[in-house]
């Protein structure tokens, strides 16, 4: 059994398992008819709450059309494109690629120059070169994320601020582009740049709102559109959602104390395998060299990367929880 039936193998078994979870872990069948059962409540019900909740829902589903088109969904070139945008840096997809390309070449030629393997070398570049800027990309987009939801509330006051001191809302949101700094006072210039060429103010929203992709700018722009739709008194609206934005971030933070523990013990127990593996192909690579060269270790090497794996998503998804 050579290296290229090996890799076939380990492709095919990750096919299976990738299979397996779509197959056991598809829509919930109880969830699916408790949608159903709500539906039919605010169709037949006689009562206001359930009438003014099927008001504004009907006014969420009209605020897009049927044919929108998600940002990024488009094509691979298109989500590149778009979670560069996201990082806030200036980057270029072409500098993407060629930096991807010179980091998986420069490790291929420092692993080939340590083991002699010409297969292994190449797989371990291309999975560093391809693994290790995707991975900075979103390590940024995180951290540019955060600056945005940390600083929204107050950007949401400002606006506030504007709407009851008589403003109308065009100008507040270019107050707020102006004023707040860091990525909230980007991206609202950007929504005032494409209001004065012509654009509505809900599509200039939309946009920002896909390409951000946060929950925080989607309930802003459904309260804006639900705003139009039913009318109110848009401050009050605003300084209540400002204030829900502000309990959700005190939410994440308590949450993420409260599991800091069991992520740091995963951390060490799913990368302690690969620093003791590093750490004795340092010190005797005789010994680790028949990993790459028996067949049967290699299988058992392959074999144990996967379960690795298994265990590794198993372990996020239990100190990953949603708000």
């Amino acid at each position: 059994m050579n290296t290229l039936q090996l890799m076939v193998i380990a492709t095919g078994g990750a096919a299976v398992l990738a299979m397996g979870f779509g197959a056991f872990f598809g829509p919930n069948p109880g969830k699916e008819s408790a949608r159903r059962l709500q539906a039919l409540r605010f169709r037949h019900s006689e009562n206001a709450t359930d009438k003014v909740e099927a008001q504004m829902k009907k006014a969420v589903a009209a605020r897009k059309p049927s044919a929108h088109v998600v940002a990024g969904s488009g094509s691979r070139a298109e989500a590149l494109a778009l979670r560069l945008h996201r990082t806030g840096m200036n980057w270029s997809m072409m500098q993407y690629i060629y930096g991807s390309a010179g980091l998986a070449l420069f490790v291929t030629a420092l692993v080939f120059m340590k083991t002699g393997i010409p297969i292994a070398s190449l797989l371990v570049g291309v999975v560093i070169g391809g693994g290790l800027p995707h991975m900075a990309v979103n390590y940024m987009i995180k951290r540019r994320i955060g600056a945005f939801t940390s600083k929204f509330p107050d950007a949401i006051e400002l606006l506030v601020r504007g709407l009851r001191s008589g403003l109308p809302v065009t100008e507040t949101l270019g107050i707020v582009s102006s004023e707040v700094p860091g990525p909230v006072g980007e991206e609202f210039k950007m929504v005032t740049e494409r209001i004065r060429i012509g654009k509505t103010m809900e599509d200039s929203l939309q946009d920002t709102a896909d390409r951000l992709g946060t929950p925080e700018f989607q309930f802003f722009c459904i309260t804006l559109a639900i705003q139009r739709e039913t009318g109110g008194n848009l401050a009050e609206t605003l300084s209540n959602l400002a204030d829900v934005l502000r309990k959700r971030a005190q939410m994440k933070l308590k949450i993420r104390a409260m599991s800091s523990e069991s992520k740091a013990s995963a951390y060490i127990v799913g990368a302690l395998p690969f620093v003791v593996f590093g750490l004795i192909w340092w010190i005797n690579p005789g010994y680790i060299q028949k990993f790459f060269e028996d067949e049967r270790l290699m299988v058992a090497g392959l074999f144990g990367l996967v379960w690795m794996s298994i265990g590794a998503f198993i372990m996020a998804k239990m100190v990953s929880f949603e708000i």
